[in-house]
């Protein structure tokens, strides 16, 4: 595998990360950058004439990762050669969120299933369901296959979201990139970080994703208690996610809230918070806040699980996919966390990645695909 890395900004234009000199050698691109970057018909064309012969996969995002650092309004470009893996992108466009798990599944049964050793997912951020979106995933691929990535974001507006699948970057996008042959190794690792507090509520009224009453009142009268009117933007609202509890499951302690969700949108008319994934009727969400040593730690922890599921050899690529909520939080402390991951991983790997608006990994060993909201999502890539 041969890796070079470069970014854009306005007072910079193009720097060199990581010199290769792949050209047109390269057969994947990785692009992450602004909406407004990623809309520029003279850098896509100048990334575009550079990789003549590379896929192109990217998305907007609300920070970008280019080795330790992160900027905003920049645009980073990842080029990656694989001497011994194949590639194959497939894509679909949706129109709302109820029709997320069909598009799960149509992306995955467009991926040959011979060979397949693993899917990274890039989706539109506001439009989809994640939660449906990878379950149509995960029903639908290979026994043994799991499936990383996430959902584009746009700063802090959550008004447009654009995917790129080797053409025009568009909203309503999702792509699905398929790893192939014997020889890749794949790693990957998801932990948050936040600390529960306050009483665990039952969700007595949701609806897929939209979330009306817990323990019978509005749910949104509850974050107005935390964050006074502040809690009609979602920025704000980021800062107290929700962590879920299945009904049947016994275990009260912080361990068990193993799943995550955002704020994503709030509507003032009808009282309800639309999240990034499904809120279940009849299962359990407490409040979360955050603890910046500990939202540190779980980057190292994601770091650390990619590094051991490659049999502790040095990976050659990373992708980090981590939630702007914790870019909210961690402020200017927020490359403490990249930089965390640089040291599990050591000097040789190359960092790239975006700051989210849902990550997507398997939750432990229980699924292969899964939305996470507020983590530090990691995948690991290694030719042998």
């Amino acid at each position: 595998m041969k890796i070079e890395q470069c970014y854009w900004t306005a007072n910079e234009g193009w720097q060199t990360e990581q010199a290769a000199s792949l050209g047109g050698e390269a057969t994947l691109v990785l692009l992450f950058g602004s909406a407004g970057l990623l809309c520029d018909d003279n850098r896509m064309s100048e990334v575009r004439a550079r990789y003549p012969g590379a896929l192109l996969v990217g998305c907007s995002t609300s920070g970008e990762i280019c080795g330790v650092r992160v900027r905003d309004d920049s645009l980073s470009v990842t080029a990656v050669r694989f001497e011994r893996s194949t590639l194959k992108l497939v894509q679909t466009v949706i129109g709302e969120a109820g029709e997320s798990w069909d598009a799960g599944a149509r992306l995955a049964k467009a991926l040959p299933p011979e060979q397949l050793v693993h899917v990274v997912v890039l989706s539109d951020g506001l439009t989809v369901n994640g939660t449906e979106l990878a379950r149509g995933l995960r029903e639908n691929l290979p026994t043994g296959v799991a499936v990383t990535g996430g959902m584009a974001g746009d700063g802090t507006y959550f008004q447009h979201t654009l995917v790129c699948a080797d053409d025009t970057p568009q909203e309503g996008l999702i792509a699905a990139l398929g790893f192939y042959g014997e020889h890749l190794m794949v790693g990957y690792g998801s932990l948050g970080g936040w600390n529960p507090f306050g009483p665990e509520r039952l969700i007595t009224r949701s609806k897929g994703n939209v979330l009306y009453e817990l323990d019978g009142h509005s749910a949104l009268d509850l974050y107005k208690k935390y964050l006074g009117e502040q809690a009609a933007s979602p920025a704000d609202a980021l800062l107290f996610p929700l962590a879920l509890r299945g009904g049947g499951e016994e275990d009260h302690g912080s361990e068990s809230y193993g799943l995550v969700r955002s704020v994503m949108v709030v509507n003032e008319d009808d009282q309800s918070m639309t999240f990034a994934g499904d809120m279940p009727e009849g299962g359990h969400a407490r409040l979360m806040k955050a603890n910046f040593d500990r939202l540190v730690d779980g980057a190292i922890g994601a770091a650390r699980a990619g590094y051991e599921m490659l049999g502790s050899v040095e990976p050659e690529l990373a992708l980090l996919v981590s939630c702007v909520g914790r870019k909210l939080v961690l402020k200017q402390r927020i490359e403490e966390e990249v930089e965390g991951v640089r040291e599990v991983l050591g000097k040789g790997t190359v960092l790239a990645g975006f700051y989210s608006y849902g990550e997507i990994c398997p939750h432990g060993a229980l699924t292969k695909c899964e939305l996470h909201n507020q983590t530090m999502t990691i995948t690991t890539f290694s030719e042998h």
